[in-house]
């Protein structure tokens, strides 16, 4: 039988995995294994899928807490380049799963395409970034996407058109191990009216966020017609803090890390927003970020 032995070269046992995300918490993955181009990728899921050991896809870490403890299994990640890859044609960008989504907002607004400018300030991969639907007030990545290579837990790749392609609010319809790449169709504009809405959103953000903290990006959806950030301030839970972990005096809805934190400071701290939310509000919060 197939081992990943075969892959050693790639493979790390026993990585942490906090040096990886945002929050720069968590355990080690069983196996930590960076493919470097889609062959190899394919042949690792195809060995993980015939060998029943379980995969995750480790994007830009962004939105994600990794557990103290760690998980079992093999987590993938890909930074090769090949991952990154953008490729424009007319009004067609076509960008790698593993392509950071402000790399692909600058290519686009170097070649005088508009849209996705308008998530200037999301962090994470476009991989990540189209399962999670990401956006705010200003779109959504969904409205952009046109066509999506996705590639099966065994190993298979298939291509997703828009008549396949279903999103809500902060969730998509894959269900596919991970996104290779995503063809998007963008408007001419400008590049100067492009730029100037970008900074514009950027500096709005700025002003608003903890951008320069240790954070997960927003923790909490946002209940329908409601903000989640308002609800957890009017709880009165901005600046609690649990171990290393403390809701922002800024944004109630991100959490930042100080030195000494875990991930359990963190869950714990979550746990008691949902309660006092609840509790005060009769509404319930859905985490945005990711719990591994």
């Amino acid at each position: 039988m197939s081992s990943l032995d075969q892959f050693a070269e790639i493979v790390k046992r026993d990585e942490s995995l906090a040096p990886y995300t945002w929050l720069k918490l968590g355990g080690p993955a069983q196996y930590f294994i960076e493919p470097r181009d889609v062959d190899e990728l394919v042949r690792v899921v195809r060995v993980c899928c015939d060998q029943a050991i379980p995969v995750r896809v480790l994007g830009g870490g962004s939105n994600l807490i990794v557990r103290d403890e760690g998980v079992s299994g093999a987590v993938l990640r890909l930074s090769h380049p090949c991952f990154a890859e953008v490729h424009i044609e007319g009004n067609r960008a076509v960008a790698g799963g593993g392509a950071l989504l402000s790399h692909v907002i600058s290519e686009t607004v170097r070649a005088g395409l508009a849209g996705l400018e308008n998530l200037a300030g999301i962090p994470g991969t476009i991989g990540g970034a189209l399962h999670g639907n990401a956006g705010g007030r200003h779109g959504e990545i969904s409205q952009y996407v046109r066509k999506v290579t996705v590639l099966t837990a065994s190993g298979e790749k298939l291509v997703r058109s828009e008549d396949e392609l279903l999103f809500d609010y902060r969730q998509s319809n894959f269900d596919e191990l991970l996104i290779l790449d995503a063809e998007f169709e963008l408007q001419p504009d400008a590049q100067d009216e492009i730029l100037q809405r970008l900074r514009k959103i950027w500096i709005t953000k700025k002003a608003s966020q903890p951008l320069s903290s240790q954070t997960a990006g927003c923790v909490f959806k946002n209940p329908r017609g409601q903000r989640a950030g308002q609800l957890i301030e009017q709880a009165g839970l901005k600046g609690t803090r649990i171990g290393g972990a403390e809701i922002n005096d800024r944004h109630a809805n991100f959490i930042v890390t100080h030195d000494g934190a875990s991930s359990s400071d963190v869950l714990r701290l979550m746990d008691l927003v949902r309660s006092k939310v609840a509790d005060q509000f009769a509404v319930h919060l859905e985490p945005e970020v990711k719990i591994w």
